[in-house]
C-alpha cells in the first residue's frame, strides 16, 4: 500500500479501504482462533454505558435480597452517606443519581449557573473547562467561549441542534475553554477534526494559562471543572510524591483562590481508590457507578457538605420542610432518582471498595501484564512511541500511541471522537468485525478494562478471553497500519 504524502490523504486511503480492512479483520479473528460461541459477547471494557458489564455475583445478590425487603429509600441513601463519611470524613456527603451525566447536570446547575428568580434581567456566569478529552461531558453545559470554539460540539452525539448537545446548555452559562500548555490539538481522522493529544501537558505552565483567563473573567467566574483521571494520555502524567496529578491539585488551589467550587467528572473512576478529593482539593466529584465500580446503572455525587446541601436539596434528598436530616421527596431534579435496586448495588459496591479494594485492583495488575505481552508482538516500528500504563482509578490499562507520530513521520492512525459518532473509527468498527465489542479508542488513546465477558462471576480476570480481546486489537492495529501505508 502506498505511503501518502499528506496526513489527510492517509485517512482518505483508509476510508477507501474500509471493506478490505473489515474482510481482513474477520479473517484475523479465525486465525487468532476466537471461538464462535463468544463472538459478540465479550470485549475490551465493561465500563461503556452502551454495553455495561454483567454484574458481579456479590452485587447481584445484594440487589436481589434487598429487592424483596421493605426498605425506605432515604434509609438506603443514608447508608451510602455513612460509607462515604467512613472513608473521607464527616465533612463529606453524598447523593445518588440515575446516571453520572445526571449528576454533572445537577451539580453545574446548582453550583455554576445563575439564579432564575428575582426581578430584572439575569446575569451571565462562566466556568472554566480545560481543553481535554471527553470535553462534551464536562464542557458542554454552557455556550463555548472564546468564539473559536462555538461549533466544537456541532457534530458530536447522535442528535444535533436543540435536542443534542446544544440542548444541554444551561441558563445564561458560558464554558470558558482553555487549551493546555504542552498539549497538541492536531487534526486527525476520517472525520477530520482536532484531537487533544495530552502526554506532553505541562501542569504548571497550564495553570498559568488558566489563571490568566480566570483573572480576566473573574467577575463572571463561578466554577472550575476537569476530569478525574490520572494517566499520561489524559494529561495527568505528572504527579507529586503521593501520586496525585499536579494539574488537578493546582486546579483545586486556583478554584479556592477565587472562592468557587472545583467540580470533577470522574465518570470512569472508583470512589475511595485512585482520585482522592482530599489530596486534589476537589469540592465535588461525580461518578458513573456502573462503569469501573460495577454497580447497576447509576451515578454518585460525593462532595464537601457545604456544596452537597444545595445539591441534595435539588434532588429532593436533603430534609423535609418541617425539619428532618434527610428525605426522599420532590424537587427540581427528582427525575434523576436512581431507584431502589441501584441504591442497593451501590451500597454493596462501596462496601467492597472500602473493605476489600483488591477485588477490583487485582485484575488490573493481571490485565497490564497481558496487554504488555500482547503488544510486544507488534512490529518494532509501531512499538516505539507507545506508552502502556495502568489506572486503579479506572480499573483500566491505557495504551497511548500519540508518540508514534514524531519528527513529521506518520504513526498509528489516530481517530477523532467525531469518528466514533460517525461510525468511521476503524479501531472500533473493525473490532466488531472480529466479534469483539470495542472500547474507548480515539485521540491516540485506548482504554482497556475487565468485565465484558473477560471476568468470572466473582470479578476475577479470565486469561483466555482477555488475551483473545487484546490480541484482536493488536492484529487490527497492524491491518489498519498496512492500509494506511505505514507498514
Amino acid at each position: 500500500m502506498d505511503k501518502p504524502k499528506f496526513k489527510f490523504q492517509l485517512y482518505k486511503q483508509l476510508q477507501a479501504n474500509i471493506p478490505n480492512i473489515y474482510t481482513e479483520a474477520k479473517k484475523a479473528a479465525d486465525e487468532i482462533g476466537i471461538p464462535q460461541d463468544i463472538r459478540g459477547k465479550f470485549g475490551l471494557t465493561g465500563a461503556i454505558s452502551g454495553c455495561p458489564a454483567p454484574l458481579r455475583e456479590d452485587i447481584m445478590k445484594a440487589g436481589e435480597k434487598g429487592a424483596l425487603e421493605v426498605i425506605p429509600l432515604a434509609k438506603l441513601m443514608d447508608e451510602i452517606r455513612e460509607i462515604v463519611k467512613d472513608v473521607y470524613g464527616d465533612e463529606y456527603d453524598a447523593a445518588a443519581t440515575s446516571t453520572c451525566e445526571a449528576g454533572i447536570w445537577v451539580c453545574y446547575d446548582v453550583l455554576f449557573s445563575p439564579p432564575l428568580l428575582g426581578r430584572g434581567d439575569n446575569y451571565r456566569a462562566r466556568y472554566i473547562a480545560p481543553y481535554e478529552k471527553h470535553l462534551h461531558h464536562q464542557g458542554s453545559y454552557g455556550r463555548p467561549f472564546p468564539p473559536r470554539f462555538k461549533d466544537i460540539f456541532a457534530d458530536r452525539g447522535s442528535t444535533a441542534g436543540e435536542l443534542g448537545f446544544y440542548g444541554k446548555r444551561q441558563n445564561n452559562l458560558d464554558t470558558l475553554i482553555v487549551p493546555l500548555a504542552g498539549a497538541k490539538y492536531d487534526v486527525h481522522g476520517i472525520k477530520y477534526h482536532p484531537v487533544p493529544l495530552l502526554t506532553g501537558v505541562d501542569p504548571r505552565a497550564s495553570i498559568e494559562k488558566i489563571a490568566f483567563h480566570a483573572e480576566s473573567h473573574k467577575s463572571m467566574l463561578t466554577g472550575i471543572t476537569s476530569l478525574g483521571y490520572e494517566t499520561p494520555g489524559y494529561g495527568y502524567g505528572v504527579k507529586d510524591e503521593q501520586g496525585t496529578p499536579v494539574l488537578q491539585k493546582l486546579l483545586g488551589q486556583l478554584a479556592h483562590k477565587y472562592d468557587i467550587p472545583y467540580v470533577v467528572d470522574n465518570a470512569w473512576g472508583l470512589p475511595f481508590v485512585g482520585f482522592d478529593p482530599r489530596k486534589t482539593g476537589a469540592d465535588v466529584v461525580v461518578y458513573s457507578m456502573d462503569k469501573a465500580t460495577g454497580a447497576a446503572t447509576s451515578g454518585l455525587i460525593i462532595g464537601k457538605e457545604e456544596y452537597m446541601v444545595p445539591i441534595r436539596r435539588a434532588l429532593g434528598l436533603h430534609g423535609d420542610r418541617w425539619g428532618t436530616t434527610a428525605s426522599y421527596g420532590k424537587a427540581a431534579y427528582v427525575t434523576f432518582d436512581p431507584g431502589k435496586e441501584a441504591l442497593l448495588t451501590q451500597i454493596q459496591a462501596l462496601k467492597v471498595l472500602r473493605d476489600n479494594p483488591e477485588k477490583l485492583t487485582g485484575p488490573v495488575d493481571e490485565l497490564e501484564k497481558i496487554v504488555k505481552e500482547e503488544f510486544s508482538k507488534l512490529p518494532a516500528g509501531l512499538l516505539e512511541g507507545i506508552i502502556i500504563s495502568k489506572s486503579y482509578n479506572s480499573t483500566a490499562v491505557e495504551i497511548n500511541y500519540e508518540g508514534t507520530w514524531k519528527n513529521g513521520a506518520a504513526g498509528i492512525p489516530i481517530f477523532s471522537i467525531e469518528d466514533m459518532y460517525a461510525g468511521s473509527n476503524i479501531l472500533q468498527s473493525g473490532l466488531a468485525q472480529m466479534g469483539i465489542i470495542p472500547t474507548v479508542a480515539y485521540d491516540g488513546n485506548i482504554y482497556i478494562s475487565p468485565g465484558l465477558g473477560t471476568t468470572d462471576e466473582a470479578g476475577g480476570l479470565l486469561d483466555r478471553e482477555t488475551r483473545y480481546a487484546v490480541r484482536g486489537l493488536v492484529r487490527l492495529i497492524e491491518i489498519v497500519c498496512k492500509y494506511a501505508g505505514i507498514l
